[in-house]
């Protein structure tokens, strides 16, 4: 059986995170996995909230009839009228159940976001370091991608995004707080994308779409907070997720939000719930929804997460590695201390430590760090990264 050119091109390149895990999984056979600290995945080892657990608990006492049925494949309107206020609240925009559809997961909203939009050849803009997945989506549409190199602090180099702009770029995709680097794009930064992205819209009479990836948009530290896009973005879209700041990655829950003023919303609603239906997804799942309506004021510890990041960042930066302190999600993005990040990390592989290096998530020279992980993990790791830059004489 042969598959599809396209599809066996995209394995061959595909997703550095899924192949240094599965490295982790035969190392933990081959020496046990208490010897292996896997910090490849960022699979949050934190459980839900107890209020998941009530709430999970209350379906499964008192299940109402036609709970498992299917319902409308924006969602159910009851879960997007929660979100809807909740999004009042925290952004102060009047929105509506209208404004939201229901996704499984961050994943999927993106993917019918990106079908919504795209005709064949349309550009997307992403910045680097990003999710690798984005790639993927955007060509699973039959767009093109556009990288944008980032500066020093892993902010998009503006000079580079304004000239990166053309007739075809149908959207920019965003992710603050940033998948690997944990960087918290800043207001002043926004604005500046929002300047240059209103003065291509007139220079050539499109409209471009700001799509923000929000799965970490609660897990930030240091009184740091991330801007809203509404404020800066009429045409701005949310895609985002429960999987992180509730801790339910496997549940495949999440939503996109369109601004409420967007004059064109309802077509765009209407779109993305098309898609949602023939992409496959149908809905979001039923339980997931019931349960989330209920948890919209609700998160994981986010402190834990801010102990852990600031063990690995004073051990490592103690050790000599150069790290951008994160602001937010549970990941660090050191700079190799070899140019060849690939070299290194087969240095930290061979003290049972586990990785993913930059060039998976479009940045070469960096490697990624996962900490939403046991303590034990982390602690154990730390003699590995010794070793390892050790070994180099850095």
């Amino acid at each position: 059986m042969k598959i599809s050119k396209k599809i066996k091109s995209q394995i061959e390149s595909g997703s550095w995170i899924r192949k240094m895990f599965e490295e982790g999984t035969a190392l933990k056979k081959k020496y046990g996995e208490e010897n292996v600290y896997d910090l490849s995945l960022g699979n949050p080892v934190m459980e839900p909230p107890k209020k998941f657990f009530e709430e999970l608990q209350r379906l499964a006492n008192n299940p109402k009839p036609g709970l498992h049925r299917y319902m409308p494949n924006a969602g159910y309107i009851n879960t997007r009228s929660n979100i809807a206020n909740q999004l009042k609240k925290e952004i102060g925009l009047n929105f509506s159940s209208d404004d939201i559809v229901m996704t499984c997961g961050a994943g999927g909203a993106l993917n019918i976001i990106l079908k919504t939009l795209l005709d064949p050849n349309d550009e997307v803009i992403i910045f680097s370091p990003f999710f690798a997945e984005y790639i993927f989506y955007i060509e699973n549409h039959n767009g093109k991608h556009i990288i944008v190199p980032p500066d020093n602090n892993f902010h998009p180099d503006l000079n580079i995004f304004e000239k990166s702009i053309t007739k075809k770029t149908k959207a920019i995709l965003i992710n603050s707080p940033n998948n690997p680097s944990g960087i918290v794009y800043p207001a002043k930064l926004i604005e500046k994308i929002a300047n240059i992205i209103n003065k291509k819209q007139a220079e050539f009479q499109t409209d471009i779409f700001v799509i923000s990836d929000e799965p970490y948009k609660k897990i930030t530290f240091d009184n740091i907070k991330s801007p809203e896009i509404f404020h800066y973005f009429n045409n701005g879209i949310i895609a985002t997720s429960y999987s992180k700041d509730l801790a339910l990655p496997g549940e495949r829950i999440g939503y996109v939000a369109i601004h409420p003023e967007y004059k064109y919303k309802e077509e765009f609603i209407d779109g993305i719930t098309f898609c949602n239906r023939t992409l496959g997804f149908v809905n979001a799942p039923a339980i997931m929804q019931n349960i989330i309506a209920n948890l919209q004021n609700i998160t994981v510890d986010i402190e834990s997460y801010k102990l852990k990041r600031d063990f690995m960042y004073d051990n490592l930066t103690d050790m000599g590695y150069t790290i951008n302190k994160p602001q937010g999600a549970f990941y660090m993005f050191p700079k190799s201390p070899i140019e060849n990040e690939l070299k290194f990390i087969e240095e930290l592989k061979n003290e049972n430590v586990l990785v993913v290096p930059g060039r998976g998530f479009g940045l070469e020279g960096y490697f990624r760090i996962s900490y939403c992980l046991e303590n034990k993990t982390l602690e154990g790791s730390l003699k590995g990264f010794k070793s390892a830059i050790n070994k180099l004489n850095i």
